[in-house]
């Protein structure tokens, strides 16, 4: 079984979680996962199977999007509900939702966050988690990232007892964006601390939440003998890119991997396809196609994103 397989991640799972469930349901090995969630962050976690695990950097590439919680009023370590509150700036009066939607728009664009210490990022081969549990600290890497999105979505909700202020929030953002930071920095915009307190990814790799299958939905289908029916084909990652359907000479150069000549297309990168099965992705080199990921062992079909989850 080869393809891409999203997965609607629940609360309470890491990511590596879900992917050891999905090998006992399903019996394969090869199974890896597009991009990791924290344990209490839900949604969409796209998988790849088979030979379409060599399409998880493509799947990455992509730009997501999320929706969740911000509160003001405390920080934590973790810079979300999972860590020790650390800071408390209680306020007295609610912030006016105006105000909170100016700050949020000067996020929009190109920004530079600092990983969180809690976080797996490595520095000098260990992971910034293991240097904040073990009580360390060390200089954390600064990562460039890009906001298309940053919108309040609810009302705000002012707690006075607790001296905490409430809302809900879209972003779409590129790879490897911190929504916790993303939060935190919001909270030190506006002269408050504060957390991400509630996060769910509802779009990652070219898959919505309602094309995702719970963990139980998939074992139901293992039981019935229809897994086939929820498993995209490894071209969907590539879903942008112009394809080509290769020629009885093409395709005897293509199976040695070997570059070959076309006149019908100079697009910098395509999809290659024998009898309607991608076959790999080629890139456009001085004048020729030049494999870059080969695929000559898949054989599920062309992916049409219009079948029983996808709709154009």
């Amino acid at each position: 079984m080869d393809g891409l397989l999203p997965i609607n991640k629940p609360r309470g799972m890491t990511s590596a979680d879900v992917v050891y469930k999905v090998r006992k349901i399903l019996h394969i090995k090869k199974i890896g996962h597009s991009g990791t969630l924290d344990p209490n962050v839900d949604g969409v976690l796209p998988l790849a199977i088979g030979t379409a695990t060599k399409a998880i950097t493509q799947l990455q590439s992509g730009g997501k999007v999320y929706t969740g919680e911000v509160t003001l009023g405390f920080a934590t370590t973790t810079e979300d509900l999972d860590g020790e509150v650390v800071t408390r700036t209680p306020l007295t009066a609610p912030i006016a939702d105006d105000a909170i939607d100016t700050a949020m728009a000067t996020f929009n664009g190109d920004i530079i966050q600092v990983a969180p210490m809690y976080s797996a990022v490595r520095v000098n081969g260990r992971r910034l988690y293991e240097y904040a549990r073990a009580g360390e600290t060390v200089a954390r890497p600064e990562r460039h990232a890009h906001i298309s999105e940053f919108v309040r979505t609810s009302a705000t909700s002012f707690d006075a007892d607790a001296g905490t202020q409430s809302f809900t929030f879209r972003a779409t953002v590129s790879k490897g964006t911190y929504i916790r930071t993303l939060s935190v920095d919001l909270g030190r915009k506006l002269g408050f601390a504060a957390v991400m307190s509630q996060l769910t990814r509802q779009q990652s790799g070219g898959f919505a939440l309602a094309d995702s299958v719970t963990l139980e939905q998939l074992a139901q289908a293992a039981a019935d003998g229809t897994v086939d029916t929820l498993i995209d084909g490894v071209d969907w990652a590539y879903g942008e890119l112009p394809a080509l359907d290769l020629t009885d000479a093409q395709w005897q150069i293509v199976q040695h991997g070997h570059s070959f000549l076309t006149q019908e297309t100079t697009a910098p990168r395509i999809r290659v396809y024998r009898d309607n099965v991608m076959k790999g992705i080629y890139r456009f080199v001085d004048g020729a196609y030049k494999p870059e990921t080969m695929y000559l062992g898949n054989t599920v079909p062309r992916a049409t994103r219009s079948g029983r989850r996808h709709q154009e």
